[in-house]
């Protein structure tokens, strides 16, 4: 029984972030369907008959963007929301070890990514984006995986700021990361201090292998923006990971 136990209670967990999280649609409806609902009002609506190849370049960068949104808030924002409410060191004085309470939020938040993806590939669909099987798998996996380091950041910022404070921040970064990573508009299109800001997010270095895999214009090499954003997940880990040690409570 003793050998069964932490799978028991890394599973437990999870089940309980997800149901948690499910029950609050003032958290999920808006970073569930914002993404969706700008990529179809700027893609369909607005646009005049966009090409395929421009929905598809728009898709790589849409898809990133709706990651963000789960991540920052659900560690961010909620992490910052139960330590204030003492639930953090309840947690901490538990058997349960510190890595599964981070990958119980992160279950949570890929599930919202989920949902987020799918509106907005099926918008995507509708637009006329055709891409391989081999295409949609990458780009869903890299969607998917855009949630890890925004939610190591988001930890971060729950471990060292009030709930209030948390929200604040994370409605920043959540817009100021699409706008200054080229998720919105080409980051060619941008002005130079703003693309030198986005050269440090790692929502740029994402969008642009995003880009990369559905064929549309780059920036730069895709290895080099593939090791930038493995070396700044390796940051918001440490900035996590710091945050929790630091924070009694």
């Amino acid at each position: 029984m003793t050998a069964l136990l932490p799978a028991g209670i890394w599973r437990r967990e999870a089940v309980a972030e997800l149901k948690r999280s499910w029950r609050l649609p003032q958290f999920l409806l808006p970073t569930i369907l914002t993404p969706a609902a700008f990529y179809a009002l700027f893609t369909l609506a607005i646009g005049t008959s966009p090409s395929p190849a421009a929905a598809a370049a728009s898709l790589a960068g849409y898809g990133v963007f709706a990651a963000i949104g789960p991540a920052l808030f659900g560690f961010g924002a909620g992490v910052a929301m139960e330590r204030e409410q003492g639930l953090i060191e309840l947690k901490r004085v538990s058997p349960l070890p510190a890595a599964a309470f981070v990958a119980a939020k992160l279950v949570a938040a890929v599930a919202a990514v989920g949902a987020a993806v799918a509106l907005i590939y099926l918008a995507a669909i509708l637009a006329g984006v055709r891409l391989s099987a081999g295409q949609w798998l990458a780009l869903a996996l890299l969607h998917f995986a855009s949630t890890l380091p925004f939610g190591l950041i988001g930890l971060g910022i729950g471990m060292r700021m009030s709930g209030k404070g948390a929200v604040a921040i994370a409605n920043a970064l959540f817009l100021g990361s699409a706008v200054v990573g080229g998720l919105w508009i080409p980051s060619t299109m941008l002005p130079g201090w703003m693309r030198a800001i986005g050269e440090v997010a790692p929502s740029y270095h994402l969008g642009q292998l995003a880009r990369g895999i559905v064929g549309a214009d780059t920036i730069g090499s895709m290895p080099v923006h593939a090791a930038i954003t493995v070396l700044m997940t390796v940051a918001a880990a440490a900035w996590a990971w710091t945050g929790w040690r630091r924070n009694p409570a």
